[in-house]
């Protein structure tokens, strides 16, 4: 890998004494001094337990956040190797009874704002008598605990109500967002056989409306297994669903003869009964079915929203998604902290990438989530939020999908505010959490994330499964199980996809699919995932470290890299750019590429070749497709190399298609 840089970044952030000593995390350590006679000098020494002493650091989450359990655990972990484990065994619980713990009428449950519609809000009461509303139609349909249900659906309070309902009765939740095509939510949707389908008509976005009834209707032949669509009119208020060939109810019908008073019923499940499935990319073939627990991801989500993102009653949660994304989920998750969440769909670049930023001035959001790509286009359309929106309440600004550049860091503390807590985070949708990411305690280095979470044994290795130096680079890997992992990916009996996708490389533990860099001073540094890795000239380089010197340049609107390794040893790396509106790739622009590869790296991670194109291709959830270009320009067989399906723009990939032809 490449050499580590030693050089220590600028620090953009501290903590002020009020905000260490208000922190949940500090009230944790605090309690764990009062209740368990533990002392920890840091955060260093408190992550150290919790990765090595791992049963006693869950079974304190579930002491300190006191837990509602139906029945108690006989004990905390049984079966120590991964994937072979299970957590708090013989418990029941609810993953909705604790969101519903939170609820005050004091402050708004959920405030929520489209492209057509201003903001508004829903009250608890509101939310609650709509969920159980909800809960008890499922339950005349004859829904049983473990049944799915499947939602194609806007980033929409209709789809906080739904997923609430459907855990409150025990059934298992997932989602796909309205612009993914009929045929790629069947690949989904298909493999976890759904009984009950909630569906919308449409959706808008930049600007423009999308009629999705035909897609809807297909959906309905392609889901045998559905029997009863919930159909929202979404987009048209009077739309409704003909000829689907289903039982069809509609949710305004259903909502208007619930009653204030209605208690939400709520069905006590086992700590590992499934939750929602989320699903991979499905890049190269069918998504995996990523099937995660009640009791895990609520531990998990508890101490992650209240230690790592420190959210507190009443504050304000924002996170740019869909509900294809497992930030969808997460969101979610900041009610357990007693949030008002904040919704938004539509485009973040609609009317102008300041419409999200003025949605914070509006709420007066403590808490603003999105994603890499987005701070990035912000940052080179030179925007500055600072100048026209009043963000005075903001405290945090989280970003994920993505490594974060450090120029993105500087953007963020130059442009929008001065002394908010940059919080980069990752993880993904294989734990619907973060491995790494925020800490209140700690500073925020310009370019790094903070710390590795609680709880979270996370190592760096080499090849041979031995720890790198502090500072070096390896493979991203976690030694100790975790709650949050899958309990198991649907339609996957002998478990074999499961430990396939994680640990076939270091049995019994966790491969991520990362390169990361473990600071001299614990802070992380990812670097692309090492399935797209550049061996070059026998040096691996991440493809992050290309990106992160490629977005100083303002002519660059976006940017692709692979390398081609040959059978005579030899290997070809090109560079594929898509330009800004009025830039062009001539002799100038394309040294200055080089230059500023060669200043930043070194001569090995200059291209051999700089080639424009239209857009680089993206998946549904927003990841480049470095993996399924490499192996169509290797001439893999297309249905082997990609799967069109699951892209975000499918027309992007024509352009390398044709190189090939």
């Amino acid at each position: 890998m490449t050499e580590s840089n030693t050089t220590t970044p600028k620090v953009r952030w501290q903590p002020t004494p009020a905000i260490i000593q208000n922190s949940h995390l500090q009230h944790y350590i605090d309690w764990l001094r009062r209740a368990k006679g533990l002392h920890f000098e840091n955060y260093q020494a408190l992550w150290q337990w919790s990765a090595t002493h791992i049963a006693d650091f869950w079974e304190s989450q579930w002491q300190y956040f006191e837990i509602i359990s139906h029945a108690p655990y006989r004990q905390v972990l049984k079966g120590a190797e991964m994937p072979d484990f299970q957590w708090f065994e013989g418990a029941t619980l609810n993953y909705a009874e604790h969101i519903f713990r939170q609820k005050n009428e004091a402050r708004p449950a959920i405030l929520f704002q489209n492209e057509r519609r201003p903001l508004s809000e829903m009250t608890w009461a509101e939310l609650e008598r709509q969920t159980a509303t909800i809960a008890r139609y499922l339950k005349q349909c004859g829904i049983q605990p473990g049944d799915r249900i499947a939602a194609y659906l806007p980033n929409s309070p209709h789809a906080i109500v739904a997923v609430l309902a459907a855990m409150s009765v025990g059934a298992v939740w997932s989602s796909c967002s309205p612009d993914f095509g009929a045929a790629s939510v069947a690949d989904r949707f298909v493999q976890i056989q759904p009984k009950i389908l909630i569906a919308v008509d449409g959706y808008a976005y930049g600007g423009k409306s999308f009629d999705k009834r035909d897609t809807v209707r297909e959906l309905c032949q392609l889901l045998p297994t559905v029997n009863q669509v919930i159909f929202i009119p979404y987009l048209d208020e009077n739309a409704v669903l003909e000829n689907s060939g289903k039982d069809v109810a509609l949710w305004n019908d259903l909502i208007s003869a619930g009653t204030a008073d209605a208690a939400l019923p709520i069905l006590p499940v086992p700590f590992s009964h499934p939750l929602w499935v989320l699903y991979s990319s499905g890049t190269t073939g069918v998504p995996k079915a990523i099937t995660h627990s009640h009791g895990g991801n609520l531990l998990e989500h508890l101490k992650y929203t209240h230690f790592h993102n420190d959210i507190h009653p009443g504050e304000r949660f924002f996170w740019f998604s869909t509900t294809g994304w497992m930030m969808w989920n997460f969101t979610l998750a900041a009610m357990l902290a007693g949030s008002t969440i904040v919704l938004y769909d539509g485009s973040p670049g609609y009317p102008d990438l300041g419409v999200l930023w003025e949605m914070a001035e509006k709420t007066g959001l403590q808490h603003f989530g999105t994603s890499a790509p987005f701070l990035v286009s912000c940052m080179k359309a030179a925007i500055e939020p600072a100048k026209q929106y009043d963000l005075s309440r903001l405290r945090s600004i989280g970003s994920t999908g993505s490594p974060l550049p450090p120029e993105a860091f500087a953007w963020v503390y130059d442009h929008v505010k001065s002394d908010v807590w940059l919080s980069s985070m990752a993880g993904g949708t294989d734990v619907c959490t973060a491995w790494v990411g925020g800490n209140p305690l700690l500073p925020v280095y310009q370019g790094e994330i903070q710390c590795r979470c609680l709880g979270c044994a996370m190592e760096s290795w080499d090849e041979n499964g031995h720890p790198v130096a502090p500072g070096e680079v390896g493979e991203m890997v976690v030694t100790q199980p975790m709650p949050s992992m899958p309990v198991f990916f649907w339609n996957d009996p002998d478990g074999a996809k499961y430990r396939s996708s994680y640990f076939d490389t270091f049995p019994g533990v966790w491969r991520h699919g990362d390169w990361i860099q473990i600071t001299e001073r614990d802070s992380l540094v990812i670097l692309g995932r090492s399935d797209a890795t550049l061996n070059r000239q026998g040096v691996r380089i991440g493809t992050a470290e290309i990106y992160r010197a490629i977005d100083t340049i303002p002519e660059i609107k976006d940017s692709l890299i692979i390398n081609l390794e040959r059978a005579d040893g030899t290997d070809w790396m090109p560079l594929f750019v898509a330009l800004a509106p009025g830039a062009v790739l001539n002799d100038d622009l394309k040294k200055r590429i080089n230059t500023a590869l060669r200043t930043a790296y070194s001569p090995r991670h200059v291209p051999d070749v700089i080639l424009e194109i239209p857009e680089v291709p993206y998946t549904i959830s927003g990841k480049k497709m470095e993996t399924p270009v490499k192996k169509i320009l290797q001439r893999r067989p297309l249905d082997k190399a990609y799967n069109r399906d699951s892209m975000r723009n499918p027309e992007a990939m024509d352009y390398f298609i044709e190189m090939v032809i």
